[in-house]
């Protein structure tokens, strides 16, 4: 296993050479001034904004101005940038991913989206390939079990909170156009503005590719609306709709004599009240419903592996998902004190339709199966952020009940302590855990049978860390975590019964994920600055893809000089500590060089050009041998501002 890939040493060497450039800077820096504005309150921690300074929580922000510098297409595009985040996906153009958190799986990892839950039901994971990058404002991810405040999410937390209806009535927004090899394509629009006293934010988008490796080809129409009402000087009410459908086609896996095809539909509204109470106490209220319609279709090759011919189905999933409810805070601000009382409801309906071909009716699989499962959830949450002098100390607790599970009991305590306005020092100890999901505990699935008896895995988490810039004008940030595993969740010895001798899920012992997390960044030398981070993993007994140790890294140089250009170089590794069975590669570093160049200028209005060369060096860095990442491929395309 390679901790540090031979491509990597020369922007290490360049990393210290750049540090000890800018210590010769004559210029102060204070603590946060590395982050953008808008990463001075964190969201996501209490679920009310605080001061990072203040935030026990392992938080790392990504801002839409640094998604835009990225030249990102999805949600996963961002996401695999992330610090001790680990994102499954094949790099293709709108490709579907698995996230995990610091060595957790993927059903651990809660992603929610404006406050709605974005899991899928059935099986747990989160898709975001359905969600527009375009309309998103910030991503924050919580690093470590968040459920204190957000409930089941052992992992941690990715909360994506979209962009805000226009203040001003002059309208502003942009327009995207962007075109890259095997007819892959990105337009999108938006705009935001006030009429009268409302409001509003529009998004419109499109996307497709023929498929950069493999015929993975992709579609995806989206639009995303958002409206903002002033109420009576005292808040405001905000409602908000989005709807897409990507579609993918999964290319060939001639391993297994197959080929996929999938799509998602999914439908979103959403309604929240802000209101001012008194000085001291605010009121947040939402509700939302949540609908998405799945279908995975498995076609046969014919190359003689299985019994089919070229074409012939091999089995057909649907699931129609449908969930509503809602949200309630009562914030208190007092002095030394933001305390923030909540509950949260919700209902869920689940619908699964499992059509077998006749390969899989020789192996005793019915015909057809259909499952209707239904979930209720509601929990209480209290944490109240407690400051005196230079520390802040955050303790939380939720109660969560779950229809089909057992209750669960969440309590957290962090402590943020301020050196010298240089340094912040972090601890947190949570306890964590993650509910089964419906096809685990009722619906069941293709060669999976449902086991109603299991119980929610658990885990007791211990982080601690710190940022500083104590090293002249280098900012450092490190972070070490041990979460305590119960109650994972496994295959059973041997499987189901006959006839189709089905998997079947069971709670074994338990499971340690330990490791650290290292970021660094540079002050601009010559418009010039350095980033990179690393991050190692080591899981005990090994994870369900038998991986033992895991880690991450990634490297970049930005240039930023507006009266010439825009461009930054980024090179990601990731080492998933496979079996051979896998086929994986891991090899390689993935670089992506992305340049903008502004063309013209006009009072509000403003053009730039732009090219992204990704995979600039035709490296391999994939999961399974038969799911490879593309290689080199260009794009360009024009954005204008207003």
């Amino acid at each position: 296993m390679k901790l540090f890939p031979g491509k990597f040493i020369v922007f290490w060497v360049l990393f210290g050479l750049s540090a000890v450039a800018t210590a010769q800077s004559s210029y102060e820096m204070k603590l946060l001034s590395l982050y953008f504005p808008q990463k001075d309150l964190v969201i996501s921690a209490t679920r009310y904004p605080k001061p990072i300074s203040k935030t026990a929580e392992n938080v790392t922000i990504v801002t839409a101005d640094e998604i835009q510098k990225m030249n990102a297409h999805t949600v996963a595009d961002v996401l695999s940038r992330v610090p001790g985040l680990f994102v499954n996906f094949t790099q293709d153009f709108g490709a579907t991913s698995l996230l995990t958190l610091q060595g957790s799986e993927d059903r651990h990892v809660r992603v929610m989206l404006d406050g709605i839950q974005w899991n899928f039901l059935s099986d747990g994971h989160a898709e975001t390939n359905a969600i527009p990058v375009g309309i998103i404002e910030r991503i924050e991810i919580i690093k470590g079990p968040a459920s204190s405040a957000w409930g089941s999410s052992l992992g941690g937390v990715i909360n994506i909170i979209t962009k805000q209806p226009g203040t001003q009535p002059a309208p502003t927004g942009s327009v995207s156009a962007a075109v890259g090899e095997s007819r892959t394509f990105d337009y999108n629009a938006q705009v935001a503005g006030l009429i009268g006293p409302v409001g509003y934010y529009l998004y419109g988008g499109k996307q497709a590719s023929d498929g950069l490796w493999n015929d993975r080809e992709y579609d995806n129409g989206s639009f995303f609306s958002k409206v903002n009402i002033p109420v009576a000087d005292r808040g405001g009410l905000q409602l908000s709709f989005g709807y897409s459908r990507p579609e993918n086609d999964g290319g060939e896996i001639s391993s297994a004599d197959i080929y996929g095809l999938g799509e998602i539909e999914s439908r979103h509204t959403l309604a929240s009240l802000d209101l001012t109470l008194t000085r001291a106490i605010e009121l947040k209220v939402s509700g939302f419903h949540l609908s998405r319609d799945t279908e995975v279709t498995v076609l046969g090759l014919g190359l003689g592996m299985l019994s089919t011919t070229a074409g012939e189905l091999f089995s057909d999933t649907a699931w129609d998902e449908e969930t509503y409810g809602g949200s309630a805070k009562l914030v208190w601000k007092d002095g030394a004190h933001v305390g923030v009382l909540g509950f949260d409801a919700d209902h869920g309906e689940m619908d699964q339709l499992i059509l077998a071909g006749a390969t899989l009716q020789a192996f005793g699989v019915p015909e057809s199966d259909l499952s209707r499962s239904d979930l209720d959830r509601w929990a209480v949450f209290l944490n109240d952020t407690i400051t005196f002098g230079d520390f802040s100390i955050t303790p939380g607790a939720r109660f969560d009940h779950n229809s089909v599970a057992d209750s669960f009991f969440s309590p957290s305590l962090g402590i943020a302590y301020n050196h010298q306005d240089n340094t912040i020092i972090r601890a947190t100890l949570a306890r964590g855990f993650n509910y089964p999901f419906l096809s685990l505990l009722s619906g069941g699935g293709l060669f999976l049978d449902p086991n109603p008896d299991l119980e929610p895995e658990d885990a007791w988490s211990y982080q601690l860390g710190f940022e500083t810039v104590k090293i002249p004008y280098l900012w450092l940030r490190f972070s070490a975590f041990f979460h305590d595993q119960d109650k994972a969740l496994k295959v059973a010895p041997g499987g189901g019964g006959p006839p189709a001798y089905n998997s079947i899920f069971i709670n074994s012992g338990g499971r340690d994920r330990r490791g650290i997390e290292l970021e660094v960044k540079t002050r601009p030398v010559y418009d010039v600055s350095l980033f990179g981070h690393w991050t190692y993993v080591d899981i005990d007994p090994a994870n369900e893809t038998f991986s033992n140790a895991m880690h991450t890294a990634g490297i970049g140089m930005e240039y930023s000089n507006p009266r010439i250009c825009q461009a930054q170089l980024f090179g990601r590794y990731v080492d998933w500590d496979l079996p051979e069975s896998y086929g994986a590669s891991y090899g390689d570093v993935i670089w992506d060089l992305t340049i903008s160049k502004k063309i013209f200028t006009h009072k509000t209005m403003s053009s730039h050009l732009f090219m992204t060369a990704h995979n600039l060096l035709n490296g391999s860095q994939y999961f399974l041998t038969q799911l490879n990442n593309p290689e080199r491929w260009m794009e360009a395309g024009i954005r204008c501002e207003f």
